[in-house]
Protein backbone atom coordinates (compact mmCIF):
# COMPACT_ATOMS: atom_id res chain seq x y z
CA UNK A 1 0.00 0.00 0.00
CA UNK A 2 2.05 2.75 -1.09
CA UNK A 3 0.96 6.49 0.86
CA UNK A 4 -1.61 4.46 2.58
CA UNK A 5 -1.97 3.21 6.11
CA UNK A 6 -4.64 1.30 7.44
CA UNK A 7 -5.47 1.37 10.93
CA UNK A 8 -7.01 -1.50 13.13
CA UNK A 9 -8.00 -2.39 16.46
CA UNK A 10 -4.96 -3.54 18.47
CA UNK A 11 -6.38 -3.26 21.94
CA UNK A 12 -8.19 -6.57 21.51
CA UNK A 13 -11.78 -5.09 22.51
CA UNK A 14 -12.99 -5.94 18.42
CA UNK A 15 -13.94 -2.18 18.07
CA UNK A 16 -11.81 -1.10 14.83
CA UNK A 17 -12.05 1.58 12.02
CA UNK A 18 -11.36 -0.03 8.83
CA UNK A 19 -10.50 3.28 7.26
CA UNK A 20 -7.68 3.59 5.03
CA UNK A 21 -6.27 6.81 5.69
CA UNK A 22 -3.83 8.27 3.41
CA UNK A 23 -0.62 9.29 4.16
CA UNK A 24 -1.29 13.53 3.39
CA UNK A 25 -4.70 13.10 5.43
CA UNK A 26 -5.24 15.69 8.04
CA UNK A 27 -8.54 15.87 10.05
CA UNK A 28 -10.89 19.01 8.59
CA UNK A 29 -13.61 20.89 10.18
CA UNK A 30 -15.31 20.33 7.31
CA UNK A 31 -15.88 16.42 7.71
CA UNK A 32 -18.14 14.88 10.42
CA UNK A 33 -16.23 15.72 13.97
CA UNK A 34 -15.04 11.84 14.87
CA UNK A 35 -16.17 10.17 11.92
CA UNK A 36 -14.56 6.41 10.93
CA UNK A 37 -11.54 8.27 8.80
CA UNK A 38 -11.24 10.94 11.98
CA UNK A 39 -10.59 8.05 14.17
CA UNK A 40 -8.79 6.17 12.44
CA UNK A 41 -6.13 9.11 11.87
CA UNK A 42 -5.69 9.60 15.87
CA UNK A 43 -5.59 5.83 16.42
CA UNK A 44 -2.83 5.37 14.09
CA UNK A 45 -0.79 8.68 15.28
CA UNK A 46 -1.16 7.48 19.10
CA UNK A 47 -0.20 3.96 18.15
CA UNK A 48 2.85 5.35 16.19
CA UNK A 49 3.78 7.70 19.23
CA UNK A 50 3.51 4.72 21.91
CA UNK A 51 5.71 2.57 19.34
CA UNK A 52 8.11 5.29 19.09
CA UNK A 53 8.21 5.55 22.82
CA UNK A 54 8.45 1.25 23.25
CA UNK A 55 11.35 1.95 21.14
CA UNK A 56 13.25 4.78 22.73
CA UNK A 57 12.86 2.88 26.40
CA UNK A 58 14.18 -0.18 24.96
CA UNK A 59 17.55 1.59 23.42
CA UNK A 60 18.04 2.77 26.92
CA UNK A 61 18.06 -0.44 27.91
CA UNK A 62 20.08 -1.44 26.40
CA UNK A 63 22.26 1.03 26.78
CA UNK A 64 22.64 0.70 30.32
CA UNK A 65 23.16 -2.79 29.70
CA UNK A 66 26.35 -2.37 27.68
CA UNK A 67 27.83 0.51 29.73
CA UNK A 68 29.14 -0.20 32.88
CA UNK A 69 30.06 2.13 36.00
CA UNK A 70 34.38 0.49 35.85
CA UNK A 71 35.53 3.95 35.39
CA UNK A 72 38.43 4.50 36.84
CA UNK A 73 38.16 8.08 37.58
CA UNK A 74 35.20 9.19 40.43
CA UNK A 75 34.37 12.22 38.35
CA UNK A 76 33.80 9.93 35.07
CA UNK A 77 31.96 7.95 37.22
CA UNK A 78 29.59 10.81 38.94
CA UNK A 79 28.89 12.07 35.22
CA UNK A 80 27.91 8.96 34.21
CA UNK A 81 25.39 7.97 37.01
CA UNK A 82 24.03 11.71 36.42
CA UNK A 83 23.35 11.07 32.68
CA UNK A 84 21.88 7.50 33.43
CA UNK A 85 19.39 9.22 36.14
CA UNK A 86 18.01 11.74 33.66
CA UNK A 87 17.73 8.57 31.23
CA UNK A 88 15.44 7.21 33.98
CA UNK A 89 13.78 9.96 34.56
CA UNK A 90 13.15 10.94 30.98
CA UNK A 91 11.93 7.17 30.48
CA UNK A 92 9.74 7.04 33.47
CA UNK A 93 7.71 10.32 32.26
CA UNK A 94 7.58 8.33 28.84
CA UNK A 95 5.75 5.78 30.93
CA UNK A 96 3.38 7.88 32.26
CA UNK A 97 2.84 9.32 28.73
CA UNK A 98 2.20 5.21 27.39
CA UNK A 99 -0.67 5.15 29.99
CA UNK A 100 -2.13 8.30 28.90
CA UNK A 101 -1.90 7.00 25.37
CA UNK A 102 -3.73 3.52 26.29
CA UNK A 103 -6.48 5.46 28.04
CA UNK A 104 -7.18 7.38 24.98
CA UNK A 105 -7.37 4.61 22.64
CA UNK A 106 -9.77 3.04 24.68
CA UNK A 107 -11.87 5.94 25.08
CA UNK A 108 -11.02 5.58 21.24
CA UNK A 109 -12.79 2.07 21.14
CA UNK A 110 -15.84 3.29 23.69
CA UNK A 111 -16.85 6.20 21.56
CA UNK A 112 -15.43 8.93 24.04
CA UNK A 113 -12.00 10.09 22.12
CA UNK A 114 -12.18 14.19 21.12
CA UNK A 115 -14.56 15.19 23.73
CA UNK A 116 -13.86 16.89 26.76
CA UNK A 117 -14.03 15.48 29.95
CA UNK A 118 -15.50 18.52 32.01
CA UNK A 119 -18.04 20.04 29.27
CA UNK A 120 -18.58 17.17 27.08
CA UNK A 121 -18.10 19.63 24.11
CA UNK A 122 -15.18 18.29 21.07
CA UNK A 123 -11.74 18.85 21.69
CA UNK A 124 -10.66 21.11 18.82
CA UNK A 125 -8.97 18.97 15.79
CA UNK A 126 -5.99 21.01 15.92
CA UNK A 127 -5.40 20.76 19.91
CA UNK A 128 -6.12 16.98 19.11
CA UNK A 129 -3.24 16.64 16.25
CA UNK A 130 -0.96 18.89 18.48
CA UNK A 131 -1.64 16.97 21.72
CA UNK A 132 -3.75 13.16 20.82
CA UNK A 133 -3.71 12.41 24.81
CA UNK A 134 -5.80 15.63 25.66
CA UNK A 135 -9.26 14.95 27.47
CA UNK A 136 -9.85 19.05 28.13
CA UNK A 137 -10.85 21.22 25.88
CA UNK A 138 -8.13 24.61 25.31
CA UNK A 139 -10.87 26.29 27.87
CA UNK A 140 -11.33 23.89 30.29
CA UNK A 141 -7.72 23.33 30.11
CA UNK A 142 -7.03 27.27 30.87
CA UNK A 143 -9.66 27.36 33.32
CA UNK A 144 -7.75 23.81 35.47
CA UNK A 145 -4.37 25.41 34.96
CA UNK A 146 -5.88 28.77 36.51
CA UNK A 147 -7.36 26.70 39.36
CA UNK A 148 -4.17 25.38 40.09
CA UNK A 149 -2.15 28.29 39.74
CA UNK A 150 -4.69 30.08 42.70
CA UNK A 151 -3.80 26.97 44.73
CA UNK A 152 -0.20 27.54 44.64
CA UNK A 153 -0.41 30.63 45.40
Amino acid sequence: MTNQSLSKDTTGTGNSESEIVPADYRPSEDEEFMSPRQKAYFRKKLLDWKAELAREAQETLDSLAVDSLQEPDMADRASTESEWSVQLRTRDRQRKLTAKIDAALRRLDRGEYGYCEVTGEPISLKRLDARPVATLSLEAQEAHERVEKVSRD
